[in-house]
């Protein structure tokens, strides 16, 4: 089934229910769809190209527009207003799209106007007369909905094929999993062109007949107003998030007595923000786990099955295995390995890149993850590392995460990140860089002889640095390729 049409349907139950509530204004259900059949209008004329590129901020002005290029039948193109300009005019070539839809604040703010394509401003259509009806593109299961574009942390990013089929089945999987109803209020501020933010945050709501708020920047204050003004049954954010909400002077353990889900996802979660949510706000953050590539969500611990580190198990009709790195032989429970995934959530492909895309598919068809996890007795699935990322010591395997979980734990440390350095003796030794939290004190030997109360000798780092903040992505993650760039530098 294609992922507009059950949308358009809960939109059309219940027409002037709340839906959608943003920075600007509170939409209703009819007015998301009358406002997607003006954009559809505005943009048909002159949009030749298969694919839409949609430059918007997280509001309800994205899932207008992603509706109006379903309706047209086109393949959506969120593009990440985060990457440098020359990233976003890659995105642009790369996809084929002759037309972007905007809004002008976000052009402003980029200083960024795309080349080679029309830009279709929403300020510049008239949402007030009663759009022309249009029937609504009825594509097969396997046509393209989105190309999500990798964020880029190393080489050009890699456009994610995610069919109807793909983005529709994550949804009914995740419904499937948990009990979500209309009555469910969403939170969240994840960016729409992100897969946690599209499939999690705007399609997941939407097609159960959720009402949503968004806002557009992550402030703690702003996302403290907004609980308490709408009361939400489901929180979702990265870890980053939370850590800066466990430290807003102003949150209270009454603010999250309505939240059933509070969900971290897109990094692991730091064994001391999850302590602190809890001690603080006796709140239980769940984690789950997906990538780009599988539509995304894969895993999500439900709160009554909560076990330590676990991002959960497999969603229905997701299918796990963990292999073994070397020999790609099937591991027994809680042995790490590869993770590798298949299910109908799973992406068509990389964009124009058959061997990349060839490569990523193991000879039994499950989707290589490059992430390194184990599998308990019961199949919760506990994440452990990045095979990319992988160190080795004299002959031992090494992951990163590892060391950074036990640097996070100290209370000076506020956020940590690992990578190796060439060592003519032992091949590779760790280094570490961290942030620390405010008014504390840097002492490196202090931090080395806390890791040795934890870990192994040989996975102390060498060396600690001190930086007032590490390179991350747009959606928060460390860039380890940033700082091992540090470290050869060094």
């Amino acid at each position: 089934m294609s992922v507009h049409w059950p949308i358009i349907k809960r939109l059309l139950a219940s027409p002037a229910r709340p839906a959608v509530v943003d920075d600007q204004r509170r939409w209703k259900a009819v007015e998301l769809l009358l406002g997607s059949l003006h954009i559809a209008a505005a943009v048909a004329p002159r949009n030749e190209s298969k694919t839409l590129g949609l430059l918007l901020p997280t509001s309800g002005l994205f899932p207008m527009a992603a509706l109006a290029g379903w309706a047209l039948g086109r393949t959506v193109v969120p593009l990440n207003y985060l990457l440098k300009p020359e990233e976003l005019q890659f995105v642009i070539d790369d996809c084929g799209c002759d037309t972007v839809v905007a809004v002008k604040p976000m052009l402003d703010f980029l200083g960024f106007r795309p080349r080679n394509v029309r830009v279709q401003l929403l300020e510049n259509i008239a949402f007030k007369s009663f759009p022309d009806f249009r029937w609504p593109a009825m594509p097969p299961d396997d046509e393209l909905a989105v190309l999500l574009y990798t964020s880029g942390t190393s080489g050009k990013p890699k456009g994610v094929m995610l069919s109807h089929a793909n983005l529709e089945s994550n949804v009914r999987q995740c419904q499937r999993w948990i009990d979500i109803s209309s009555r469910n209020v969403f939170l969240g501020v994840l960016p729409q062109f992100h897969s946690f933010g599209l499939t999690g945050l705007t399609l997941l709501p939407l097609m159960c007949g959720c009402k949503v708020v968004y806002t557009a920047r992550f402030a703690p204050h702003k996302i403290i107003q907004l609980i308490r003004e709408h009361r939400p049954s489901v929180f979702v954010a990265i870890p980053s998030m939370y850590n800066a909400l466990l430290n807003s002077k102003e949150a209270t353990a009454d603010d999250w007595k309505s939240v059933r889900y509070v969900v971290s996802g897109g990094e692991p979660l730091p064994a001391a923000v999850f302590d602190g949510f809890r001690e603080r706000f006796g709140v239980t953050i769940n984690e789950g786990y997906g990538l780009t590539e599988t539509s995304p969500i894969t895993n999500w611990c439900r709160p009554d099955e909560y076990r330590s580190r676990s991002v959960g198990r497999a969603l229905p009709d997701v299918h796990e295995r963990i292999v073994d790195i070397n020999t790609g032989q099937d591991l027994p429970p809680n042995h790490d390995g590869e993770v590798r995934i298949t299910g109908p959530n799973v992406m068509q492909g990389y964009y124009r890149l058959p061997e990349a895309t060839a490569a990523a598919f193991d000879e039994r068809g499950y989707f290589r993850t490059g992430d390194i996890g184990q599998l308990d007795d019961d199949g919760h699935l506990r994440i452990t590392g990045r095979l990319k990322e992988m160190l080795i010591v004299g002959g031992e395997n090494i992951f990163p995460r590892e060391i950074e979980e036990v640097l996070e734990r100290h209370p000076s440390v506020k956020a940590a990140g690992v990578v190796g350095m060439t060592d003519p003796i032992r091949g590779e030794l760790p280094i570490a860089y961290i942030e620390l939290h405010d008014g504390h004190a840097f002492d490196e030997r202090a931090l080395q002889a806390f890791c040795r109360q934890y870990i192994a000798g040989y996975k102390v780092p060498r060396d600690i640095v001190h930086l007032e903040a590490l390179p991350r992505n747009p959606t928060g993650k460390v860039m380890r390729r940033e700082l091992k760039a540090l470290a050869v530098k060094a």
